[in-house]
């Protein structure tokens, strides 16, 4: 069944990589983050598309990892590196968004260890999720 979930951006997303986002691509961030609120909204139908993958599931949360494109690049969602990471909180219907990022933004040769480095250490909550 789906449902329409909540969705939240959380604080240290918004400070981080989305402040640089908006930067780069000022006219069309707003359009692009209105369509990733869209998506997580459904995000029972999003994980049935190759643009979204469950990374971690237990406890009644999932950490997913999802690719998204910005507005009128051209680009496809795969090819552009683009990524969010969310934890879905399925029983209490809200999805948080914990980085939004390019592949640039992350410093080291190995994205998933970068990114799940960063949610350790900006999400205690999430901690065991990413181990």
């Amino acid at each position: 069944m789906q449902g329409n979930y909540s969705v939240r951006i959380e604080k240290y997303a918004e400070r981080h990589f989305i402040k640089s986002f908006e930067k780069k691509h000022i006219s069309h961030w707003e359009p692009t983050l209105k369509a990733i609120v869209f998506f997580l909204e459904r995000i029972d139908s999003l994980l049935q598309t190759d643009k979204a993958e469950i990374i971690s599931d237990r406890d009644g949360i999932k950490i997913i990892k999802t690719k998204f494109t910005v507005a009128k690049s051209g680009e496809s969602a795969k090819a552009s590196g683009n990524r969010c990471i969310v934890a879905w909180h399925k029983e209490k219907q809200f999805v948080s968004v914990l980085l939004v990022y390019g592949k640039t933004d992350l410093s080291g040769h190995n994205e998933t260890a970068e990114w799940k480095k960063l949610v350790i250490e900006n999400y205690p909550e999430y901690k065991e999720y990413c181990k």
